[in-house]
């Protein structure tokens, strides 16, 4: 499973660095941001990255394409619930805890160790 992980995981990020570098338009890492975290939405809205989720585990739930995916289904599921008014609730509420803990654990890491600079 580990091997998994890390070939889907290492393809992604490849597939972003080619990106950047072979694209004569300046593509910054905040565009590959944005359009990673979209593909993981549209993926995720046509029912083709959860495949891969179940084939690589954190391979492909780890990079930003898996963040889409999780905003994706907590949006989808709210909305079968409580109707449209629950899509945004569903995406907020899917990501939370990943977001409160790399909030907490950053303010503990920038506590604990100084920046240089």
């Amino acid at each position: 499973m580990l091997v998994k992980a890390f070939l889907v995981g290492g393809v992604i990020c490849l597939i972003g660095q080619l990106i950047m570098d072979l694209t004569s338009y300046k593509v910054t890492p905040g565009h590959i941001l944005v359009g990673f975290v979209t593909a993981g939405v549209f993926l995720s809205a046509l029912g083709l990255y959860q495949p891969l989720v179940d084939f690589a585990g954190a391979g492909a739930t780890v990079p930003l394409t898996g963040f889409g995916h999780l905003l994706a289904q907590g949006a989808i599921e709210e909305a079968r619930r409580t109707g449209l008014g629950g899509v945004f609730r569903g995406a907020v509420n899917a990501a939370a805890g990943g977001l409160t803990a790399a909030v907490v654990f950053g303010y503990l890491a920038a506590l604990l160790f100084r920046p240089k600079g």
